[in-house]
């Protein structure tokens, strides 16, 4: 069905080599941008749906006249979200907190793509010599390195072309005894703010963002452009003769960092009988850009329990549950490692299970975020592969339980069920439309 890629072992249980190649030093994820048309509700909704508190903003209120920006946070998850202030400022202004901010480009942004993902912001040790090596090898610049803020707490951005309209954020901390995990201010300009448990009721054990998929059109130029100027390598990879039903699939790989706490998912369509859902994304988004955001949680029946309560009146709603006879085998696949009441928790929510050699995967997927079939999120919960790092301190392996190869099918059935019903409305918008007309 889909053409054989000859990146890294087909077989993801297979032992993964981490040949450290990367080019500049890689910490890990810092947060993800979204541009929108209207920050203060985009972000009061996510923070809703996720459970995660409105923690710092730049806006009017803080002397910002240039864009309003709102960071939700839980754990090491941070999410950003941005638009423009109005009327817009003139290009002398200085009062952004985000300097590459642009109000015409985050216009045009949010009226080609909608709802979307314009930045994923990754720290590294050193931003500046992040960029210029990133350059040198074949990066296409967005923007050069900026510091911002006072000496004890400056940075250093600088951004990279990725693709399409998505760029890639270098962050680095110009002194070396503060970090953003040490003490939150998360970027010069940004007010910190209390949290109010009261509006939440609960906040969700979500934790970290664990990897990030893009779809683009064409697999292999958008590999070799990723892998020239970072030196991420390849961790997994999916072919549609693995993974697609007879309607369509994907080719996907999955490259990342040195220490692999970046990881990010590149995906191409393959079409089958119809249209690749992959495809749908791309018409949709009018271009390659962020299909989904997989964050971890330490409990993802608690998590999922919340989320489909809150998604009653304004949060997330869920892609369809398997069938059941999807869960007929799972004691004989995960029951080594799950209990009774772990997989009956998973059958009654819709949780997705696979394994590889190290470990387990939970993974339920939302339904699309906004008003077009594209960028979604995904709710993991990794078990196993826990390591020694020190004699102190336990982590888990990255990427242990693999990432869900064996429920992409799944996903898929469920995607193109969807997809069937938005083309539904779809068509019968246009037959009213055409009646009007004629």
């Amino acid at each position: 069905m889909g053409k054989q890629l000859m990146l890294v072992n087909a077989n993801e249980t297979a032992a993964r080599p981490n040949p450290m190649t990367d080019l500049f030093s890689v910490r890990r994820f810092h947060h993800v941008e979204f541009w929108c048309s209207d920050a203060t509700n985009t972000s009061r909704r996510f923070s809703w749906a996720l459970g995660m508190p409105v923690v710092a903003k730049s806006d009017l209120s803080t002397g910002n006249k240039t864009h309003a920006s709102y960071v939700i946070g839980s754990g090491e998850l941070l999410f950003l979200f941005t638009a423009p202030a109005y009327p817009a400022t003139s290009t002398t202004d200085t009062s952004a907190s985000i300097p590459t901010f642009s109000h015409a480009a985050c216009g045009a942004f949010t009226a080609s793509h909608g709802l979307a993902v314009r930045s994923i912001a990754i720290e590294v040790e050193d931003a500046e010599l992040a960029y210029s090596i990133s350059v040198s090898h074949g990066a296409k610049p967005s923007s050069p390195p900026i510091t911002i803020g006072e000496p004890e707490t400056a940075i250093v951005l600088a951004e990279i072309k990725l693709y399409n309209d998505v760029v890639l954020r270098y962050i680095s901390y110009k002194n070396p005894n503060f970090t953003s995990s040490t003490t939150f201010t998360f970027l010069p300009g940004f007010k910190p703010l209390k949290t109010n448990p009261s509006f939440h009721h609960q906040n969700l054990p979500i934790n970290r963002l664990d990897h990030v998929a893009i779809n683009v059109p064409n697999l292999i130029p958008a590999i070799n452009y990723l892998k020239s100027f970072t030196g991420f390598h390849a961790f997994a990879q999916f072919t549609a003769d693995e993974v697609g039903t007879n309607e369509s699939g994907l080719n996907s790989v999955i490259l990342a960092c040195n220490n692999e706490l970046v990881m990010l998912g590149i995906n191409e369509p393959v079409n089958g009988t119809k249209r690749s859902q992959i495809q749908t994304f791309l018409d949709y988004n009018d271009g390659g850009g962020v299909q989904h955001l997989a964050v971890e949680s330490e409990d993802v029946f608690l998590t999922l329990r919340e989320m489909k309560r809150r998604s009653e009146c304004g949060g997330f709603e869920f892609m369809p549950s398997p069938p059941v006879t999807y869960y007929r085998n799972l004691e004989k696949r995960v029951g080594d490692v799950l209990s009774d009441e772990q997989m009956k928790a998973c059958e009654e929510l819709g949780v997705l299970v696979d394994r590889d050699d190290e470990g387990v995967l939970l993974q339920v997927f939302t339904k699309p975020l906004g008003d077009r079939p594209t960028i979604f999120i995904e709710i993991i919960q990794r078990i196993g592969c826990v390591l020694a790092q020190d004699s102190t301190k336990m982590h888990q392996k990255p990427g242990c339980g693999g990432f869900g190869k064996g429920n992409i099918a799944e996903l898929y059935k469920s995607v193109e069920e969807y997809e069937k019903t938005f083309e539904r409305h779809k068509q019968k918008a246009d037959t009213k439309s055409n009646k009007r007309l004629t």
